[in-house]
């Protein structure tokens, strides 16, 4: 089975061709400094429509998580975890936890960002146990 395709339009294609270099970036605005993903054409702090992207770490905490045991579609394996990430930066990210045990998380757990490959040459952020090399 085939991936979805993924949508890009001019508001998400810089944080698109950044994960084709493997780099995790977030929208921040020139007006109130508020950083903010995912991508949109107004800032949720100020309503302000001076945007850019700036490069973030790619650490952060799990905010919350749900261990999903019956796949939406056919072809995903199961199970795996769908999780609220917070970056050490603040902005949230909904994304995949990857590389432990899916029954093993908790929330507050420390994560870091991997890269699951997508067949077009970008990238989909995931996060992993930040202890594992």
């Amino acid at each position: 089975m085939s991936e979805p395709e993924i949508p890009v339009d001019e508001v998400t294609a810089p944080w698109w061709e950044a994960t084709r270099e493997r780099r995790l970036i977030v929208q921040e605005c020139r007006e109130c400094g508020r950083l903010q993903h995912y991508p949109r054409a107004l800032c949720t702090g100020c309503g302000g429509t001076d945007l850019d992207f700036t490069d973030v770490s790619g650490l952060g905490t799990v905010d919350s998580f749900t261990l999903v045991h019956r796949a939406p579609r056919p072809g995903l394996e199961t199970p795996y975890v769908v999780a609220r990430v917070r970056l050490a930066e603040g902005p949230l990210l909904l994304t995949n936890l990857v590389d432990a045990d899916p029954g093993s998380w908790r929330c507050d757990t420390p994560v870091r960002v991997a890269w699951r490959p997508l067949p077009d040459g970008r990238h989909l952020p995931v996060f992993a146990p930040s202890n594992q090399d």
